[in-house]
Parts: C-alpha cells; structure tokens; sequence
C-alpha cells in the first residue's frame, strides 16, 4: 500500500494517470486548512474575479465548515458570505487529482484552474498539467470519490 508521500513523489513523477491512488487517511477534515487556515490564506473569491492567487488577509475573515476563511477584500468577504458554496473550491480545497484517484493531498495556490465556474486545486503545477488532460474525467472520478475519500 502506498503512503501519502509515495503518492504524491508518483504523481509528480508518473507521465500516466495512476493504477492505484493511496486511500486518505481516516477522519481527515473536509476542508483543507493547513493551521485552520483555509486555502494557506489566500482568497477564494480572487480566482473567480481577479483569475489569479491573492493572499487574503484576517482583517476580512469567516469562518465556514471549521476553518478560517481570508480574502483580500470586504467586497469579496461579502462576495463569499452571500453565498460560500459558489466559490469555495470543490473537494474541501483537497488536491482534485488525488481525490480523482482515492486520496487526499495538499494544493499550492499557484496550481489552479477554473472549470464550468468551479475551482479546482492541485498539489503542484506538474500535477495540474496532468489533470488539465482530462478534467471532465477527472471530475467525474473525483465526484465519485467524493466525500467518501476522506473517511480512509
């Protein structure tokens, strides 16, 4: 069985979609929040507005499904709070790959696409360029896949 680390060294590393995907870990949080931070801090909302990575800043802050929320703006605060589903990014923030795949991974900010209005995150650039191969198929393996990978 592969660890997670070993996951995420053969997703970086495979030229092909993987055979196998590490099962997540049990009880692993729906959203991914590195020290209760959604997103590491950036804002959501500036994908979907700006169409590029912004840090955020906890002077504009919610909090939403147990983590804490930044965005760059009290206009995209608002943006967010009106309605969070809308912009929050699909798998809790969980690299889109790896939930494709039957696991969980961390994302960079920097390694985004947006899909049919849906932000989708990756665990680096070289991962999202093999995601961006495929997406349709990707998201439907992902929605499959989806919460059940977080339960291990």
């Amino acid at each position: 069985m592969l660890n997670r680390r070993s996951f995420l060294v053969s997703a970086a590393a495979a030229p092909v979609a993987f055979a196998a995907a590490t099962p997540a870990l049990a009880m692993t949080p729906e959203i991914y929040a590195p020290d209760g931070i959604a997103l590491k801090g950036y804002d959501t909302v500036a994908y979907f507005k700006q169409e590029t990575h912004v840090k955020g800043s906890a002077a504009y802050k919610i909090s939403w499904k147990g983590a804490e929320w930044h965005f760059a703006s009290a206009e995209n605060l608002a943006d967010f709070t009106a309605n969070p589903e809308a912009f929050a990014p699909q798998y809790g923030g969980w690299c889109a790959f790896a939930v494709a795949h039957g696991a969980t991974a961390k994302t960079d900010a920097d390694a985004w696409t947006l899909h049919d209005g849906k932000l989708y995150l990756n665990f680096n650039k070289s991962v999202r360029a093999k995601w961006r191969k495929d997406i349709p198929g990707f998201v439907a393996k992902a929605d499959a896949n989806w919460p059940a990978v977080l339960n291990g």
